[in-house]
């Protein structure tokens, strides 16, 4: 019986829309992994809100994730960064190619205010220091900023520790006993076009440096060492032509890339005000950052427009629209929804009005055509999360709540719930007094699972 649906989901509450559809899958999903030069962008704001969607939806259908950041604390962004710190805290310009905003000069007065007497050590010392301290004040603010943001990883990876541990040794000699790597010019090659890349890949530079693709082998080792059935990278659509040798690299190492590798790649995050473009972020100068999106929306409305679209679409946010307490707001009208049943519930409680048990409802006496409208988009959402989790589209629960928004409202415009005056209090009053809650109770794990809060009151 259709009128049954209500009552498994106010009965199973939190649990309703889960499933054991992924069960057994043990998943190591990486997203965000900005590199600790500067605070998170509004690209890896996107990456931020649908990679924690995603990971919630995994889990949700029955899988075990890992959400894992990578973060390269090594190499020639690492030093150019240091340098920038040198020349704020020296108050000379920027180097060439390094970064500027007023955040490179408040970490070089940390910097110097945690180690005084740092600027008359010789220039060497001064650029370890600064690399060293400002790495970790960096990522601190990075890890507070996405904490803010809703969004906690289980494993923050240092590339640093891929050198010091002898990982890339371990992992380039695992791949020459394979037979996949040659010496040429004086450099250390993998053979990646023996699996479809467009050409071969450096692992070591003809000066005796590590590549980034060489700490890419050993961390795609590292993890699959670590049992994880299947690695999910979710990069930028710049880093499109990372795939290629991704996926080589899988093959090169005995695995079969399409069952143990899975790269998704998102698009641009544009910023719109009173349709003109929003460019420029007060502390980073260049760049708009998740704070700036944050501070202009809040950060339901942010978390909701990004995981909205499909990863693979441009969005043109519009900051007026998100901000608007009006029901032109996808998420203000997902969440009145939520706001609109607990305060009918409240009034229901007022008069006395509870649901009881559930063995006392009467599910028949739900015939309306609004009211089976309703309990048939409730039955939906278990299979609405399985079929996004499989697909990796967290954009599909938020489209579905704002029609299941729609669906309560037009239930609630044609439907009376509660009792007028002296009116009796009948079995219909009760089986509809469910509905609300069931309706509420979906509404709100929906939400759950796009990191975005379920209000009782707007």
């Amino acid at each position: 019986m259709l009128g049954t649906i209500a009552v498994q989901a106010v009965t199973a509450g939190a649990a309703y829309g889960r499933t054991d559809a992924l069960a057994g899958q043990k998943l190591n999903l990486e997203f965000v992994s900005a590199n600790p030069t500067g605070p998170v962008h509004i690209g890896g704001t996107r990456w931020a809100a649908v990679g924690d969607a995603l990971g919630r939806l995994l889990e949700a259908s029955g899988a075990s994730v890992t959400r894992e950041y990578y973060f390269n604390d090594a190499g020639a962004q690492i030093d150019r960064f240091a340098l920038s710190l040198m020349a704020a805290a020296h108050g000379r310009p920027v180097p060439e190619d390094g970064y500027a905003g007023d955040y490179i000069v408040d970490i070089a007065e940390q910097v110097v205010a945690a180690e005084p007497g740092l600027l008359e050590r010789d220039e060497a010392e001064q650029q370890e220091r600064f690399r060293v301290r400002g790495v970790d004040l960096m990522f601190a603010e990075i890890k507070r900023t996405l904490a803010d943001f809703g969004v906690v990883f289980d494993v923050y990876f240092s590339e640093r520790t891929l050198h010091e541990t002898g990982a890339l040794d371990k992992a380039i000699a695992r791949l020459r006993a394979n037979g996949h790597v040659y010496e040429a010019d004086g450099a250390v090659w993998l053979r990646t076009t023996d699996f479809g890349d467009d050409k071969d890949r450096p692992l070591i530079k003809s000066d005796g440096a590590p590549t980034y693709f060489a700490a890419d082998c050993a961390y795609y080792l590292d993890k699959r060492d670590r049992g994880f059935d299947k690695v999910v990278i979710m990069l930028g659509a710049d880093h499109a032509g990372y795939v290629g040798r991704y996926k080589a690299l899988a093959a090169a190492v005995g695995d079969d890339p399409e069952a143990t590798l899975e790269i998704l790649l998102g698009q641009l995050v544009n910023l719109v005000r009173d349709g003109e473009p929003v460019r420029m972020s007060k502390r980073a100068g260049t760049v708009v950052l998740l704070e700036d999106l944050v501070e202009a929306v809040g950060a339901d409305a942010a978390r909701y427009a990004l995981a909205r679209a499909s990863v693979d679409q441009q969005i043109d946010l519009d900051l007026d629209l998100w901000s608007r307490q009006t029901n032109d707001n996808p998420v203000f009208y997902v969440q009145y929804a939520h706001a609109r049943i607990s305060s009918l519930l409240r009034n229901a409680a007022d008069l006395g009005l509870v649901l009881g048990e559930a063995a006392d409802v009467d599910v028949a006496a739900l015939e309306h055509q609004r009211e089976s409208d309703l309990l048939r988009a409730l039955g939906e959402f278990p299979r609405v999360l399985t079929a996004a989790a499989e697909l990796r589209a967290p954009h599909r629960v938020a489209r579905y709540l704002e029609e299941l928004a729609g669906t309560y409202h037009r239930f609630y415009d044609s439907c009376r719930v509660l009792p007028r005056g002296d009116e009796e209090v009948t079995p219909l009053t009760t089986a509809r007094l469910w509905l609300c809650a069931a309706t509420a109770t979906v509404l709100r794990n929906g939400l759950d699972v796009l990191g975005v809060t379920a209000p009782e009151r707007m």
